[in-house]
């Protein structure tokens, strides 16, 4: 093929070849996980160890039938995790698809077509319009103007002539050049950003909140275990006779469905986030939202509507702000479509008036001459029209005019693009004035920050664009005016970037330091964006939000991704995760709560009757009838904080704690009636231990379900039919005698009846444990 007049050799063949072994191929290799191995992982973690060592204690006991519903309950877990969290997209996918281009090489002294991937340092590579960089070159002839958007973030498009580096997936607009390969795959600009992506991972705080949870009650258990073993060698109670105990206390005690409950919230979270708009590719995002103190939001495209537009016209005398708008419109041409172009000739669109020139030539923008110009006739006369970078027109101008220098500065100051524009006879140019374009803020920007402010979230603008141009559109949209530079945020730098409102001037690896500052700082971390440039830092980030206008490799590396423009729905995306936050806070509340109830009863009605008020078997029948029919607690009708949500397991579990104690006595005044008033013998007294557990439970659902009065907010329709479900077959079983010994059906209703008693005068009691730890 033919390519340009070429100044360099390139490389041979045989020398691609060597360079090609040395350095490898032109793209970025990504590691996948089997998905045999994401499965697995799925049953090792603390809720799976508990179910696993209760099936491990049920066969040794010879209670095969018990080991046979734990399992499927660890199964069924692991299934339902995993098929939720399969969704999520890969991001390195698309970063090596963006590689997988051709290009155009000078190989053993002639140009030819070779795939990118191909490409080694020392090739002489030939770009033109419309051609994605295949690598990051350093140019040798010719002028460039490239999109560099979706790698740096900035909207105006970037001039480059030699010796200029150019980088890897940046589009050229204008112009074409030649170049020698510097860099090739992960070494590259591009490449290092997959790199990002790659090794960026997010920080999840629901496995910390489970295992946490886990662990305390896996100390209760060990302590209670230990203090029943060191009873019945007083007593002198068989050894074989107290294990069984210790089987009941550890599946009473295994919080089964918790994570089942949680991804089921999560999941129901997702649709309802759908329909909203805001599609969710990582689940654990939804709860790690409510959490989300801080957001880190990209400017162009995100805030701004990556839109240009003429915000500002200054003209000096003689001319008026219309003739400089009609100059300026004339030296532009929508053929071109530059940016600048067009919003110059949209402005000159909206105003009457004016006509005065013709044009009879025009010659597009030359990165080498940096400016525009036209040739155009009035009244017969024949006049130069220029516009371009202020210190060139003014440079080609007979009377600069002196203000000039501080009018550029004052105009960039607002965050401004400063062109000048001149006209006049051939060698007799006057400079007719300066216009300022500007990516201006979207009209819902200023809103959104206030929206977000209102509910604890502390907004952080992040750009590859100047500081000036950043504060600018910060103080439009009121986040703040704390600038810093991105060099605090290298490692060990050791500054504090809590304290700033605005980064500018930033790339890639900047993005994704300042997330991880946040959140070693404590911090959970939103970042939006939509370029190449912020994938790394939405993959690290807890909540990594894509907006609409996203290139498809940031939406696979963020976690939710909006449907339309703006960030609007991110405000949404944060009240619908609060309200699941807070149906997991109650299903939380209330396993803990029974935890403790069961725990200690079944403890020290043993202390106190030397018998096992309940069986192994209607243990893990009260799993189904408690545990998991409560998981209709994620449709739950609740509201939202106003304030990011957190997971204080001590505060949970010391609140639970007290709360427990009127749900124990409960248990006790049942097990007083039994033995002493009705004196039921051992396997009807069972029974009805079991109603009251499965009883006290579906009550302490709605005791908790809300932090004020529990009349102040109905519950959902799915979670009353499963309560009322639930007490009519665990009534029906105990009145019949099915799957254990019958109990008369007046006891049932009275055991029901006492724990209607108990949830009303609990309901006060609950607003004074609640206040103390922040959950009224």
């Amino acid at each position: 093929m033919e390519g340009p007049t070429q100044r360099v050799q390139g490389l041979t063949t045989v020398e691609a070849a060597e360079l090609l072994k040395r350095y490898g191929p032109n793209e970025v290799r990504e590691e996948r996980e089997s998905p045999w191995l994401a499965l697995a992982r799925k049953f090792w973690a603390p809720v799976p160890w508990m179910l696993e060592a209760a099936i491990v204690l049920t066969v040794l006991l010879g209670r095969q039938a018990d080991a046979v519903i734990i399992a499927f309950l660890l199964v069924f877990n692991a299934v339902v995790g995993y098929a939720q969290e399969n969704r999520a997209g890969n991001a390195l996918a698309l970063l090596r698809k963006r590689l997988a281009i051709n290009s155009r090489v000078l190989r053993d002294g002639r140009w030819q077509m070779v795939p990118a991937r191909e490409l080694v340092p020392g090739d002489a590579v030939h770009v033109r319009v419309g051609d994605i960089v295949p690598a990051d070159l350093q140019l040798l002839e010719g002028d460039l103007q490239l999109d560099q958007s979706a790698l740096t973030g900035e909207s105006l498009p970037r001039e480059a002539s030699p010796p200029d580096t150019i980088y890897s997936g940046s589009v050229v607009q204008r112009g074409e050049a030649t170049g020698e390969v510097v860099s090739t795959g992960a070494a590259t600009y591009f490449g290092k950003t997959a790199q990002l992506v790659q090794s960026a991972s997010t920080a999840t705080h629901l496995e910390a909140t489970i295992f946490s949870i886990v662990s305390y009650l896996m100390v209760i258990d060990v302590l209670l275990v230990i203090a029943v073993l060191a009873f019945a060698l007083l007593v002198g109670v068989p050894l074989l006779e107290v294990l069984p105990f210790a089987l009941i206390v550890l599946i009473a005690s295994v919080p089964a469905a918790l994570p089942a409950t949680f991804t089921v919230a999560q999941a129901l979270g997702a649709v309802e986030m759908a329909r909203r708009g805001i599609l969710v590719t990582r689940l654990s995002a939804i709860e790690e939202a409510a959490m989300m103190d801080v957001l880190c939001t990209d400017k162009t495209g995100t805030i701004t509507t990556n839109q240009l537009s003429l915000g500002t016209i200054r003209a000096y005398p003689p001319f008026t702000s219309g003739q400089l708008l009609e100059l300026g419109a004339l030296a532009s041409d929508s053929a071109t479509q530059d940016p600048i172009d067009l919003a110059i000739l949209q402005a000159r669109s909206g105003q009457a008036g004016g006509g005065d020139y013709e044009r009879v030539s025009f010659t597009p923008f030359d990165p080498a001459t940096k400016r525009t110009e036209a040739t155009a006739r009035r009244e017969g006369e024949k006049v130069r029209i220029v516009k371009g970078m202020p210190e060139i027109v003014a440079s080609l101008s007979r009377e600069p005019v002196g203000d000039l220098p501080r009018d550029v500065d004052a105009l960039a100051a607002q965050g401004y693009r400063v062109l000048a524009v001149a006209v006049g006879p051939e060698g007799n140019l006057r400079l007719a004035g300066l216009l300022g374009l500007m990516d201006p803020p979207r009209p819902d920007s200023a809103k959104l920050i206030a929206e977000l402010g209102r509910l604890g979230i502390r907004v952080k603008l992040v750009t590859g664009d100047t500081a000036p141009t950043a504060l600018a559109i910060a103080r439009q949209v009121d986040i703040g005016q704390q600038v810093c530079s991105p060099q605090g945020l290298q490692a060990g730098a050791g500054a504090d970037p809590t304290r700033c409102d605005i980064f500018a001037g930033v790339y890639p690896q900047d993005k994704y330091n300042l997330v991880r500052s946040l959140q070693q700082a404590g911090h959970v971390v939103g970042m939006t964006g939509d370029g190449v440039n912020d994938a790394p830092a939405l993959k690290q980030a807890e909540v990594g939000t894509a907006v609409a206008s996203a290139t498809d490799v940031a939406k696979a590396a963020a976690s939710m991704v909006l449907t339309t423009p703006g960030l609007v729905d991110i405000v949404g995306a944060v009240e619908s995760s609060r309200r699941i936050y807070q149906r997991m806070l109650t299903y939380t509340l209330n396993k803990i709560i029974k935890t403790f109830q069961v725990a200690l009863f079944l403890s020290l009605a043993f202390f106190l009757t030397r018998t096992f008020v309940i069986t192994p078997f209607l243990i893990v029948l009260l799993l189904f009838a408690n545990d998991f029919v409560t998981m209709s607690i994620a449709t739950d009708n609740v509201g939202y904080s106003l304030k990011p949500d957190r997971w204080h397991v001590s505060s949970l579990m010391a609140s639970s704690g007290l709360l427990a104690l009127g749900v124990l006595a409960e248990s006790f005044l049942v097990l007083y009636l039994a033995t002493d008033v009705f004196r039921l013998a051992i396997p009807q007294l069972q029974t009805l231990v079991f109603t009251m557990l499965v009883f006290s439970g579906q009550a302490t659902v709605y005791l908790v379900r809300v932090r004020g009065h529990f009349w102040t907010a109905r519950p959902s329709w799915p979670l009353m039919i499963a309560s009322a479900a639930d007490i009519a077959v665990v009534t029906f079983l105990a009145s019949q005698g099915i799957l254990m010994a019958p109990v008369a059906l007046p006891l049932v209703l009275a055991v029901l009846a006492i724990a209607v008693l108990f949830m009303l005068l609990m309901d006060p009691v609950k607003l004074t444990v609640f206040r103390p730890f922040g959950l009224a």
